[in-house]
């Protein structure tokens, strides 16, 4: 085979990935403009129902990971997650289908949603680590085919609105059940192109097949790999988790789901480091990515508005004339899809050019970049509506800024994440810790709602708090944002020296 080619299978994930995304942020552009404009939920409530969505979204992979690696594969671990998701979809076609009858919508609405969080948690984690498996350890071409795998994701993230939202989001609310089933129908696509092909294509470079159901040999070893915790520790940390979910729920007046996702974020990570088996260098590593991980949250909670109050925006204060025609609310969370596909090639250079010179900013350092530019992108749309009567909207350009600073600031971002967590953490709590970095999105994401249904609403005469602070208008909003992740970029960019001292040599 030649170096320069890929084995066919990258290609099948590819596909079977962009279909899958397709789905997931077509459904994603219209869910929230669903709610408030067919199902008639204020902003606060389906801020929250959105929050709590994309939260356990990237919860329940945790789930669909460890099922994969200890009873049924990769393979089949996909085929009921896409199974799943295509049945969640399908409920929310129904759900808009029948809109009117708030008796059948709003339970069927409810139904899809749990279809599509435990579908999404067997799918998403078994993807992408077959991507590596089609090569041999230490194959250069690795690093291209995962770029071209992350290359379908932005496809599909960037066809999905406009396809979902152009059929779905018309200004009708009887027409959001066509959004939803050209949801449904990318999913099919999706998993039935990965199970036609999977024997043919997903093999290994020897020709076996890949992600079959774990050998007992396998599974032996991968049980030897994970620390055994002692029965009255793992009591003690149980009652630590009840004691901190009725802190949330009762004290600080969280929901259930809030309160769950929270207390996993605080109890998974202390049980970690309070191993008595790590060493001081292992605990210092493991403690930059709970330190980064904590500051993922806040960039996280801001970017995701894309979904709810920046949809909102997009809809009632945004001038969306182009040309002599309207368009779509939903169409602008295709923006960020674009401006990757764009730009990423651009900082891959920008990142191989500064490397090659010893130039290249720290982790922590490109993480703090990210978000001071989110904190500018907000600051950007703060100013596009100071002092903007409510009626007035405003041009779409103050929207598609914000969406690029953004893009750049995802684009600092990206070298973080779950290749940190392998570089830093070490081998036996590889995949504990990679939990916890789902554990922080999933907080983010949350948070992200709870966030969002601050977003002021001109029907309810008492303005919403955040702390002790009242928003009274749009401007104060997004001022939200500004500070958060403004404050927490200067705070990282202070700790910069320091963590690259903890990480003791780890680039």
């Amino acid at each position: 085979m030649s170096p320069v080619k890929h084995p066919k299978g990258l290609y099948l994930l590819f596909f079977t990935e962009m279909w899958e995304r397709f789905s997931y942020y077509g459904m994603r552009a219209i869910f929230t403009l669903f709610m408030i404009k067919a199902l008639f939920f204020d902003k606060a409530l389906a801020s929250e129902i959105y929050g709590n969505y994309t939260g356990l979204v990237y919860l329940t992979p945790l789930v669909g990971g460890y099922v994969a690696d200890r009873y049924w594969g990769n393979r089949r671990t996909i085929l009921v997650g896409g199974v799943l998701m295509g049945m969640g979809h399908f409920c929310m076609f129904l759900s808009a289908s029948n809109y009117s009858n708030i008796a059948f919508a709003q339970p069927m609405l409810f139904l899809g949603l749990g279809l599509l969080i435990l579908g999404n948690g067997f799918f998403k984690p078994n993807i992408s680590t077959m991507v590596g498996q089609l090569y041999q350890a230490g194959d250069k071409r690795i690093d291209a085919a995962f770029t071209i795998f992350y290359m379908g994701i932005n496809l599909g993230a960037f066809f999905a609105p406009l396809v979902c939202g152009g059929f779905g989001d018309t200004g009708n609310p009887a027409d959001f059940k066509w959004g939803f089933l050209a949801a449904c129908i990318g999913m099919i696509i999706s998993i039935l192109s990965f199970e036609l092909l999977k024997n043919k294509l997903i093999i290994t470079p020897t020709g076996e097949g890949i992600g079959l159901v774990p050998k007992k040999k396998v599974l032996a070893e991968n049980e030897a790999k994970v620390p055994k915790i002692p029965l009255s520790q793992s009591v003690s940390w149980a009652m630590a988790s009840i004691g901190l979910f009725i802190v949330f729920y009762s004290l600080m007046e969280l929901d259930v789901i809030g309160s769950a996702i929270f207390s996993l974020t605080i109890i998974g990570p202390a049980a970690i480091i309070a191993d008595k088996t790590l060493t001081s260098i292992e605990k210092q590593r493991i403690g930059v990515i709970y330190i980064l991980a904590f500051f993922v949250i806040f960039f996280w909670a801001a970017f995701e508005q894309a979904g709810a109050s920046l949809t909102f925006f997009a809809e009632e204060q945004t001038d969306r004339n182009l040309f002599g025609a309207e368009i779509p609310a939903s169409f602008f969370q295709s923006i960020n899809a674009v401006f990757i596909i764009i730009l990423a090639p651009v900082f891959a250079f920008i990142w191989t050019f500064l490397g090659q010179r010893n130039l290249e900013p720290s982790s922590p350092t490109k993480q703090a970049f990210g978000l001071l530019f989110l904190s500018i992108g907000y600051l950007v749309i703060a100013y596009g509506v100071k002092g903007v009567d409510p009626t007035i909207k405003v041009s779409f350009m103050w929207l598609t800024s914000l969406y690029l600073l953004h893009t750049i600031g995802e684009l600092c971002l990206s070298p973080i994440g779950l290749a940190m967590v392998v570089k830093l953490a070490p081998e036996k709590f590889a995949s504990l810790l990679m939990g916890v970095w789902f554990l922080s999105t999933a907080a983010a994401n949350k948070f992200a709602g709870t966030l969002s249904s601050l977003y002021p609403d001109p029907a309810f005469p008492v303005p919403p708090k955040f702390i002790i602070f009242e928003i009274n208008d749009l401007y104060e909003f997004f001022m939200i944002f500004v500070i958060l992740s403004g404050l927490a970029s200067l705070l990282l960019f202070i700790l910069t020296k320091t963590l690259q001292k903890m990480m003791h040599g780890v680039q």
